[in-house]
Parts: structure tokens; sequence; C-alpha cells
């Protein structure tokens, strides 16, 4: 697991582009795994700060109550099709997974809600080669670095 900067710092080219695909669009897609092991999807709003990237829920929401007894997630960032005629402008699609760690908030007079950091264990940007007959596939997994595919 890493956090972002460390991941940052590691492939730094590959998370700018996440990072920029991340921040392109608003909502998101998060992959929790329900009490049975099912998969669950929810939408959900990210942030970078700090070096981190957080993500949060109402409270005891049925993605906090998944994260709280099995941090495992994956999250997958906004995306529109690719371009008709020229796929290989596409910009791509990003998504990551690794295990959310929940921060406790100060008291805000709010109702209560959940923070979590994301640490992250694999990141995946794919987009649409040059000629548009294939894909490339950038793939960083912490302990084993950046690796490029062609599909």
């Amino acid at each position: 697991m890493a956090r972002w900067a460390e991941f940052e710092g590691e492939a730094p080219e590959l998370a700018s582009v996440v990072r920029r695909l991340f921040e392109a669009h608003k909502h998101k897609t998060l992959a929790t795994l329900r009490r049975d092991g099912g998969p669950r999807i929810s939408g959900t709003e990210t942030e970078f700060r700090d070096g981190d990237l957080w993500f949060g829920s109402m409270w005891m929401a049925r993605k906090a109550v998944d994260l709280r007894r099995d941090p495992r997630f994956a999250l997958h960032g906004p995306t529109v099709d690719p371009p008709e005629g020229d796929p290989s402008t596409w910009s791509g699609e990003a998504k990551l997974s690794g295990r959310a760690v929940e921060v406790a908030q100060p008291e805000q007079g709010e109702e209560p809600t959940h923070l979590f950091r994301a640490d992250v264990e694999e990141v995946v940007w794919t987009r649409v080669g040059s000629p548009a007959d294939h894909l490339l596939i950038d793939l960083w997994r912490a302990g084993e670095g950046l690796r490029r595919f062609r599909r």
C-alpha cells in the first residue's frame, strides 16, 4: 500500500494524468464489499489534499459500513466516450484500488460524517493507441512499480 504522495513520487507522469482525469468531473464510482462478499457500487466525490486522496460518506451509509468492515475498495474516475472518428485522441479512463483508512474528524456541530483516506495498491490508466487498433494500459502496483501494456 502507498499513500497518494508515495505513488506520485514513484510514477509522477501517471499520477498527474490520473489526477487530471479524476478532477475532470465531480462524481466517481466506488466499489466496496458487502457483508456476504458481493460487490456494491456507490457514487462518491474525491479530493486530493495534503498529499492524499480522500473521499467521504454520509454517516452510516452502506458504503461507509462496508469500508469499516472491510477496507478494500476500487474507485473508477469519471469518463466520456472516445471521440467518433479518432478515438486515439480520447484522454482515457482512470481507476485505482486499495484500502480505505477512516480518519476521525473534529466535532463541527453538524451531523457526523465519515472521512476516508485512500491507501493505494493499484492505479490504471487505459486509453486508445494510435492507430486506433489497440489499447495502451499503464499499470502501477505498490511494490512492483510501473508497467505499460499494449492490447
